[in-house]
């Protein structure tokens, strides 16, 4: 993955460096960056729900993210900017639950009720993202970004298993299904197919131009659609993705 990565991001600068070539005329209000970057985050609730008891492990992935933008001044200190990414958007929880609804399958079984105990959970996306930013720079060094992003998921998946507690099958007083440690007494889910292909967003970040045309980057993206699909109903939560991402820029122009 991280040889796919590189060559992508090579790509896109040598797709960027040759427009810069094409462009012979001097316009200092054009710019073209290269970014590389790490993100940290997941798909979450706005606000943590009663049958979320507690978060016991939050697993670092390698979410990277690598893009182009190109950004124009309009007016003063203000201006507009678009640019592509490729990004990944990827979390592993293990949660404590109480009279949590679970859709899942248990030695071939399928079960649905309320679950009490942990509760794994490993999401992955994979999309292009092309963001559309108001800029503002109140000085040379630094540049200031917001507006909203639109991706498109090229892979994903939303899966996990439960262990250590019971389901009460069908309703909080139903019959007691008890599941364990062990990976046959282990209940397991996968809502991949119920994943939106396309999420919309805000985000804001900062530009900052440490050494010639090497800078820092840092920026926040949230979703204001959920990960999965209006009709998928298994998740009681609209869970949306939250990242902050750090990384590097260079100016190619």
């Amino acid at each position: 993955m991280m040889k796919k990565l590189s060559i992508i991001f090579f790509c896109m600068l040598l797709s960027a460096a040759t427009v810069q070539g094409a462009e012979r005329e001097e316009n200092s209000d054009w710019h073209i960056k290269g970014r590389v970057g790490y993100s940290i985050g997941g798909t979450a609730p706005i606000g943590m729900p009663a049958t979320i008891r507690k978060l016991n492990k939050f697993e670092l992935k390698p979410n990277l993210s690598v893009g182009v933008d190109v950004q124009k001044n309009i007016w003063g200190k203000w201006g507009l900017q678009g640019g592509l990414r490729f990004e990944n958007k990827s979390m592993s929880i293990d949660a404590t639950v109480k009279s949590y609804y679970m859709d899942l399958v248990r030695g071939g079984q399928s079960l649905d009720g309320r679950f009490t105990g942990r509760v794994i959970t490993d999401a992955r996306q994979w999309m292009f993202t092309v963001p559309v930013n108001a800029t503002f720079q109140p000085s040379d060094r630094v540049l200031l970004y917001a507006g909203p992003y639109l991706s498109v998921l090229t892979s994903k998946s939303f899966e996990g298993n439960v262990y250590n507690g019971y389901l009460r099958k069908g309703n909080p007083t139903g019959e007691k299904v008890e599941m364990g440690e062990e990976e046959s007494t282990r209940g397991y889910y996968d809502f991949s197919d119920d994943m939106r292909p396309l999420q919309f967003g805000l985000n804001i970040g900062v530009d900052w131009r440490v050494w010639h045309q090497f800078g820092l980057y840092a920026n926040l993206s949230w979703g204001l659609t959920g990960v999965f699909k209006s009709d998928f109903k298994t998740v009681e939560q609209t869970l949306y993705p939250i990242y902050g991402t750090i990384g590097i820029v260079y100016q190619i122009k």
